[in-house]
């Protein structure tokens, strides 16, 4: 059964998770302007509800890496069994979050392996996880993993294989912010602006192919080269950025999973503290 801690730590990912979709303007992303999602095709109000039903999963990832004490294969494939059926339950709340699943997962775990690390040392921990097969995973390949293989690119899988170097890049860009004395919403912006600017996102290779991918990454990246959002420069390039992609109807999908993560580990400190309170 979760204890305190676990049920602290998977409510410290929920939390992230509905902060990420809180944050506005986020380009080609579901957020609070878009209630009808004609442009992302989901109901906000919908991915707040169903980003609830994560918590039970989270909670008891977190327990079963505290149970086992160490990245074995049998945790693993626990975490892998614990997160199908995450899923069903996420599917029947209206469905969604399955990236951002997959990132919190591991990094819940992480987290409850070394309850006193921080940072990079929780997604190093969450790289000698996902260091090991699910041999009880599905044999058909996700749609993630038809894509990655078509193209080359690192997927979630890949991401999680090498600790997460997108969250640690994105946690480095907030703290960047924060210090420069960007208000927190723009400094979550420009971390999920440094992940869109290099990831791979196999959604976007989906329905856009690899040319729309490389559009998307040079949008991110004229956005920070022009100072960032907390900039003059920087907020007008985002505007522009976001009316573009809601015109092409292009959702970096796997951007918004990776910026839930990096909030979460964000959170470490206070989420361990109100586990211990």
């Amino acid at each position: 059964m979760p204890s305190r801690e676990d049920e602290a730590l998977a409510r410290a990912a929920v939390a992230a998770l509905t902060s990420q979709l809180a944050l506005a303007p986020k380009p080609g992303l579901p957020d609070p302007r878009d209630l009808a999602a004609r442009a992302t095709r989901r109901d906000h109000r919908g991915l707040r509800w169903s980003a609830k039903a994560l918590a039970p999963g989270l909670a008891a990832m977190a327990a079963a890496a505290r149970r086992t004490g160490e990245p074995t294969p049998r945790l693993r494939a626990e975490l892998g069994a614990i997160g199908r059926c995450t899923e069903h339950s996420v599917g029947l709340a209206g469905g969604g979050h399955r990236g951002a699943l997959w990132t919190l997962g591991l990094l819940v775990a992480a987290a409850a392996l070394a309850p006193r690390a921080r940072g990079a040392e929780v997604t190093a921990t969450a790289k000698r996880i996902a260091a090991h097969p699910d041999r009880a995973a599905p044999r058909r390949p996700s749609r993630g993993a038809t894509v990655s293989a078509t193209y080359g690119a690192a997927g979630a899988r890949g991401e999680a294989r090498a600790g997460f170097p997108h969250v640690r890049r994105a946690l480095d860009a907030l703290a960047r912010a924060r210090t420069a004395g960007a208000d927190e919403a723009e400094a979550r912006l420009d971390a999920l602006l440094t992940v869109m600017s290099t990831l791979q996102d196999t959604e976007l290779l989906h329905t856009a192919g690899p040319l729309g991918l490389r559009h998307v990454q040079a949008g991110a990246r004229a956005v920070l080269d022009a100072g960032g959002t907390s900039a003059e420069a920087g907020a007008k390039a985002l505007v522009a950025f976001d009316t573009d992609l809601h015109a092409r109807a292009w959702s970096p999908r796997g951007s918004a999973g990776l910026l839930s993560g990096v909030l979460f580990v964000d959170s470490l400190p206070a989420a361990a503290a109100t586990g211990a309170a």
